[in-house]
């Protein structure tokens, strides 16, 4: 994305996402902020939700990267210089409201009207059509809850709604969604000349993450996916055990009858290949609930660790239910550079992670995220304004 400018006009994470993942691809993206506020996840800090001395990373992940400058868009002037970037960049990403955008004077028709070949990307809660087009959201709302996940996942025996894992969940991976939807309109513009509008919202998002369950029931005539006990598969190699550490692990072993000899002897039951109770596939699903309680009892008996070790080699598919510290850690990740040690602006080192696509076997740099107006004056100085023009919009409050 060397020589790709990115003019993004927009807040909290979904859409600047997209923003932060082109400029780990080497885009020029300049987040436009205003003055005084700025982006509203800068002041989760102030607000005490994220304790000082901890690296904003609510900022930081969507963020990085990135170049800030910060002007007011409600001013004529601030105005005139968002259109002066626009006339100069090749993408226009923008999370702002239908209503707001028109009010703002940034909708498609003022942006084209200044570069007719820039694409124009709109990232939304709910879509450009339909009676919703106009509201907002967030991933919690609109891409969990509406969008059928958090349906889909919570147990019948469970009073609420499961909840998403972890903040911004559906604002990550549409974030990169909009980042190939980009990539794909700047080709459509390569080869043809012809500049596209480009639009994501979190419940298409959350619809398409669903998408196999969605298509399940309406093959089958559904209003909701069935949650079944776990003792109730019919396959026992694919399901969750739970470690005499409290700890889980998962095994995938689809392919049962090819699996079943090989793991029961892993784990030092070598008999359990000839009981006639399991001897194969129609056997174990006929007699599911005696195979559920020895894979229970078995897997009970050791500590994740050890289970980490024994099972270490086995063909078959499994992994461990691993924590949030263990996947920063984990030696697949580590080994592919998805985890990397970033600089902040006051010289404290934070982890963030890069995107999950490399490109030459090779994972980008990633930048930190910028101050508030960091780069207002680098950037308006290589637009051609001189040291007066700056000082008159700073005086007037045009830019910070």
């Amino acid at each position: 994305m060397q020589g790709i400018r990115v003019l993004e006009v927009a807040s909290w994470t979904f859409v600047p996402m997209a923003g932060g993942v082109l400029a780990d691809w080497g885009a020029d993206v300049l987040k436009i902020e205003h003055p005084e506020t700025g982006d509203p996840q800068r002041g989760l800090i102030s607000s005490g939700l994220i304790p000082s001395g901890v690296a904003n990373f609510a900022i930081e992940v969507p963020n990085r990267g990135k170049r800030s400058v910060a002007i007011d868009l409600t001013t004529d002037d601030g105005h005139q210089a968002l259109l002066d970037l626009a006339a100069t960049s090749d993408v226009f990403l923008t999370s702002i409201l239908p209503e707001a955008r028109a009010k703002l004077r940034i909708d498609l028709d003022a942006i084209r009207a200044v570069n007719p070949d820039i694409v124009y990307v709109r990232g939304s809660a709910n879509g450009q059509k339909g009676p919703e087009a106009g509201r907002g959201g967030y991933d919690a709302s609109t891409f969990w809850a509406r969008g059928g996940a958090a349906d889909i996942c919570t147990p019948a025996s469970v009073e609420y709604p499961v909840p998403p894992p972890g903040g911004a969940f559906g604002d990550v991976l549409g974030g990169l969604t909009i980042a190939g939807g980009i990539s794909a309109a700047l080709l459509h513009r390569e080869r043809t000349g012809e500049a596209l509008v480009v639009d994501c919202s979190l419940l298409a998002m959350g619809a398409w993450a669903t998408s196999f369950s969605l298509a399940a029931a309406a093959a089958f005539g559904l209003d909701r996916m069935p949650m079944g006990v776990r003792e109730q598969n019919a396959n026992p190699l694919v399901n969750t055990y739970k470690t005499g550490d409290g700890r889980f692990l998962s095994l995938v072993m689809m392919q049962s009858d090819r699996f079943w000899p090989e793991l029961v002897t892993t784990v030092g039951r070598p008999e359990l290949i000839d009981d006639p109770r399991f001897v194969d596939a129609a056997a174990r699903a006929e007699n599911k609930a005696a195979c559920y309680t020895v894979l229970d009892e078995i897997f009970a008996s050791r500590p994740l660790a050890e289970w980490r070790v024994v099972l270490a080699d086995t063909e078959g598919v499994w992994a461990a239910v691993q924590t949030p510290g263990e996947v920063l850690v984990d030696p697949q990740i580590v080994a592919n550079g998805q985890v990397r040690d970033v600089v902040g602006a006051d010289g404290s080192q934070f982890r963030l992670l890069a995107p999950p696509l490399t490109f030459d076997e090779t994972p980008p740099d990633l930048g930190r995220g910028p101050d508030l107006g960091e780069h207002t004056d680098e950037v308006l100085t290589e637009l051609g304004y001189d040291t007066d023009k700056l000082i008159d919009l700073k005086i007037k409050g045009a830019i910070l």
